[in-house]
């Protein structure tokens, strides 16, 4: 009962970090490791998933309500994230953390960056794609964040933000808004791989997909409220925090 209140609270605190700039699996999973370290970590990773997916199913249906999508982009993109998150999620054991963790940091570090000095990132720019490079720039991004989700996964919203805003011109609130439906799509084929291979511990993720839940409506609630000044500065924040995420595995990874 101990570990269930304990794994509810912090996915309480994912969803409301996820319902506005994504970045909760930053919270949700490391708790897992820590309060569960009897059992493998394909099955946390797999745990988290339903949680998640619910959360951010909450949050784009309250999403949808407030803000006007591009619905036909957002499913093409949801339909080959998807399908990179699957592979992702069979590939977790494949490749070697050490290579794919320093790379995501200086990333990372270059969107902190570039968040910080540029004032009017994720404010509407009025950029004019044509609908077809629109498409192709959504599919392309779209199948890799996919697959980094299924690999790895904490930030994996965080970086369909930034697609959304950097590829699209979208504001804060419009990418956010696209990116959660998404990113039920990746939660969606991580689950059904971590599900079909018993990767699942419902007796802790039904009870954590209700707090998360309940966390994606104080947090959804929240950024309409603020709009786009509040959630630029919340982003940079998460940003931040997965930055220190990956430094700290890399740190174990090379240095103990």
């Amino acid at each position: 009962m101990t570990e269930i209140l304990l794994l509810c609270l912090v996915a309480f605190g994912a969803g409301f970090i996820d319902a506005i700039v994504g970045g909760g699996g930053l919270l949700q999973t490391p708790a897992l490791m820590v309060i569960l370290p009897q059992y493998p970590v394909a099955t946390l990773l797999g745990t988290t998933k339903l949680p998640s997916m619910s959360g951010t199913a909450f949050a784009a249906w309250r999403y949808t309500r407030h803000v006007r999508l591009n619905w036909r982009l957002v499913a093409f993109v949801a339909m080959l994230a998807f399908s990179g998150a699957l592979l992702g999620a069979y590939c977790v054991t494949l490749i070697d953390n050490s290579i794919t963790k320093p790379v995501i940091f200086f990333v990372l570090l270059g969107v902190a960056a570039y968040t910080y000095f540029n004032k009017t990132f994720g404010q509407p720019t009025g950029r004019e794609h044509s609908t077809n490079t629109q498409l192709l720039l959504g599919l392309l991004f779209g199948f890799i964040i996919g697959f980094y989700d299924g690999l790895i996964g904490p930030g994996a919203g965080t970086f369909f933000i930034l697609m959304f805003i950097t590829c699209m011109g979208y504001d804060f609130l419009h990418a956010s808004a696209s990116a959660k439906l998404i990113n039920i799509s990746t939660n969606l084929a991580a689950l059904c791989f971590f599900g079909s291979t018993g990767h699942v511990l419902l007796q802790f993720a039904i009870p954590m997909a209700v707090c998360n839940v309940a966390g994606a409506y104080f947090g959804t609630r929240l950024a309409l409220l603020r709009g786009n000044k509040f959630i630029r500065l919340f982003f940079l924040g998460v940003v931040l925090a997965t930055m220190l995420r990956f430094a700290w595995d890399i740190y174990r990874l090379y240095f103990k």
